[in-house]
């Protein structure tokens, strides 16, 4: 028998756990600064201690199960356990240390076991049934009705019904996957970070720009070095391979980069912890396991199981759709590579174009047919000005305000790059609240993308309280340089404002959503080859005079972009455009295809069925050393395994719903047309099929036009 002083002390110590582990505060935002590597493991101990707990109450419950005594409970102790492991999970993207990574690592194992055992309990599983069958189930919210059919689909895909020795298989699988898809994440990162190349010879960094160059130069004087100290990421790769008028450095910086995470990485420049780096097996063994997964579930392949949960049904009918689009970009293709090859020859004394070259000639053809460069149009978009140009669209679109929050004791950054953000309605009551973390570090890992830190749901121990959103928005762009002895602010490129305005975009669907059900809040719920819609229907305001002349301010003299310029950037929209539609559709057959019909029993390689695809639909073949599939994190370190094809297939579905733009006599600035996309898109979330959203918001189901018109493919 426990005395009930001895009651008092074990509460008040599992109180004070609780309030100094951070991990297990949710009274608010993230506690990012007092997180420390010793908080995750207890963290995950009692976050998991905690669920089963719940369940086991659950499951002891003998009344029929209903939404407040049986998916409310799951729901709350399932956030916790979300909350903390994604706190975790950023900081590990972000911040990447070995320390982080070391337990980062240990207890994902644990996460992953836990969510598969969950997928497996056929008495959580004969609950949701019962629920779903029972004569009350009609009386519940449209969203709670899809959280229940979400439910009972992903137990199925979980292997609820699989035999005990199956089901042990099945986890085990699980649990590998997480931890190969975690390794490939790390070992592209370390290849990425350990590459330096260190240059004194002024002829090797001509044509790149001073900004640039400052960069690398005090990158050198980092290291004691004089000269340039160049490396993979996106800020210092790019320009090299755009600008730099040396095509040796172009090569040798080109053949790092394809080869990163690989068995030919360059040794020149690696240390000699390259070859654990090789994601090669990698990349055969998640093949394996998930063909197994399939196989276990009573699927054909695995593509069958990631279609499950997405707008497409079968991969034909996918692969169906690449392959006409193949057919009409590649003409547009084999065209402007023709003009690249010829103007490389006539121009620049090139007799064969490497791929090493391409970004290089591009960059000068460019030049050349519309007066301008990339360089010239980056000096009119300033950091500041762009993210006040895109919120003052957004403000307009759907009638909300945008703020700037100071790091304090309730908003703490996990580094000071990073800035906080509030979203507020009309009547300045707070909807959502976004981080931003804009440039790029050793230990972040490299891309763009929006993650969800907290969702949007009705918090029912306070009836009316809903529970704020919050987004993490990050990119890796260059930081801010000491360019002739003063700070120079950071300035972005075109390219660069279209990929922050696709994160945003992202960021919008999860913040402005109002659904109240956590499972199909936000992006919570909607399929896989339908969230990208938001993002890339962002994408086409950063080719609008009326955005962009307010978001442009010039380096040196202050004025706008200058409408002639903004008129050459219209006039060159497509250049080279049939070129990047081909290389995204050879990726999402690859994709497909290797989780479709590819067979590693035959002996083939990944590398060799990229190569069969290319030699189909490519007209621009990579040199044999390129090892692509290697950093092809999406797919086998993300959630695009056998999903690829999404970017396409959403275009097809933002192209179409921009358009209503363009048949409105009002321009963007339509209020009308803004307020529906967000009542029958972000609002709505996951709470219904993708395909009834899209019918609510164009009256029909959507038609590939406006994606050809777009991108100027389509037939005159």
């Amino acid at each position: 028998m426990v005395s009930s002083c001895t009651k008092i002390e074990f509460y008040f110590e599992v109180y004070i756990f609780k309030m100094t582990n951070p991990l297990l505060d949710f009274s608010g935002l993230p506690r990012f600064s007092d997180i420390r590597t010793e908080h995750i493991a207890p963290a995950v101990e009692e976050l998991l201690a905690q669920g089963h707990s719940i369940v086991e109450k659950i499951l002891c419950e003998t009344a029929a199960p209903t939404w407040q005594n049986f998916v409310q409970p799951m729901t709350d102790a399932h956030e916790r356990l979300f909350r903390a492991w994604g706190q975790v999970s950023h900081l590990n993207a972000v911040m990447n240390s070995p320390e982080l990574r070391e337990v980062y690592t240990s207890n994902l194992p644990k996460i992953t076991k836990y969510y598969a055992e969950i997928s497996q309990n056929k008495a959580l599983f004969e609950k949701f049934k019962k629920l779903n069958n029972d004569s009350n189930f009609k009386r519940l919210s449209c969203a709670q009705k899809m959280v229940v059919e979400n439910e009972l689909r992903d137990f199925r895909l979980g292997g609820v019904d699989l035999k005990p020795e199956q089901k042990k298989s099945f986890l085990h699988i699980q649990e590998e996957l997480s931890t190969l898809s975690s390794r490939f994440s790390d070992n592209l990162l370390d290849a990425t970070n350990n590459f330096v190349l260190h240059t004194k010879n002024v002829e090797d960094v001509s044509g790149i720009p001073k900004d640039v160059l400052q960069t690398a130069r005090e990158a050198a004087k980092k290291d004691g070095v004089s000269g340039w100290k160049f490396t993979l990421h996106a800020p210092s790769y790019q320009p090299i391979m755009q600008y730099a008028n040396s095509r040796e450095l172009r090569r040798k910086m080109y053949r790092a980069y394809s080869t990163r995470a690989s068995e030919v990485g360059v040794s020149d420049h690696c240390s000699s912890k390259r070859a654990d780096w090789d994601n090669t097996p990698l990349i055969c063994k998640i093949l394996e396991l998930r063909k197994e997964e399939a196989k276990i579930l009573g699927f054909d392949c695995y593509a069958e199981v990631s279609l499950v949960s997405k707008m497409a049904s079968t991969p034909n009918q996918i692969l169906d759709f690449l392959v006409e689009l193949a057919a009409k970009a590649k003409p547009f293709a084999k065209h402007d590579l023709e003009e690249l090859v010829q103007f490389a020859f006539d121009q620049l004394g090139l007799n064969k174009l490497e791929s090493w070259d391409l970004a290089y000639v591009s960059e000068k053809l460019r030049i050349e047919r519309y007066a301008f460069s990339d360089e010239e149009v980056k000096q009119y978009f300033p950091e500041t000005k762009v993210l006040s140009g895109m919120f003052k669209l957004v403000e307009n679109l759907y009638s909300i305000t945008i703020t700037s929050v100071e790091e304090t004791s309730n908003v703490q950054l996990w580094h000071p790059d990073v800035k906080f953000f509030n979203i507020n309605d009309t009547d300045g009551k707070l909807i959502g609240q976004f981080y931003i973390d804009l440039y790029a570090r050793p230990g972040k890992q490299g891309g763009a993308w929006m993650d969800d830190a907290i969702n949007r749901r009705r918090i029912e121990i306070e009836e009316h309280e809903i529970q704020t959103p919050v987004a993490y928005l990050n990119c890796n762009f260059a930081k801010p340089v000491n360019l002739d002895g003063k700070m120079r602010p950071v300035f972005f490129t075109h390219d660069e404002v279209i990929i922050l305005f696709h994160e945003f975009g992202h960021g919008l669907h999860h913040l402005l959503t109002q659904v109240e059900e956590l499972g199909v809040s936000g992006i919570n719920g909607v399929e896989w080859d339908a969230v990208e819609l938001p993002s890339q229907y962002m994408e086409n305001f950063c080719w609008e005079w009326e955005v962009l002349a307010y978001m442009t301010q010039h380096i040196d003299s202050g004025v706008p972009l200058p409408r002639k310029l903004f008129d050459k950037m219209l006039a060159a929209k497509n250049f080279q455009n049939g070129l990047q539609t081909l290389r995204q559709i050879e990726y999402s057959l690859f994709d497909m295809h290797l989780h479709f019909d590819f067979n590693l029993d035959d002996g083939k390689t990944a590398l060799q069925l990229l190569d069969k695809i290319r030699e189909q639909v490519a007209v621009v073949i990579p040199p044999g050393f390129n090892r692509f599939p290697n950093s092809f994190s999406h797919i086998f370190a993300g959630g695009y395994a056998a999903g690829y094809y999404s970017y396409k297939w959403a275009e097809v579905l933002s192209a179409d719903a921009y358009s209503m733009f363009e048949e409105s006599a009002d321009g963007v600035m339509n209020e009308k047309i803004s307020a529906r996309f967000r009542d029958e898109i972000l609002a709505v979330g996951g709470s219904r099929a993708a395909l009834e959203s899209f019918i609510a918001l164009r009256g029909r189901e959507p038609k590939i036009d406006a994606l050809l018109r777009h991108s100027g493919m389509a037939v005159k």
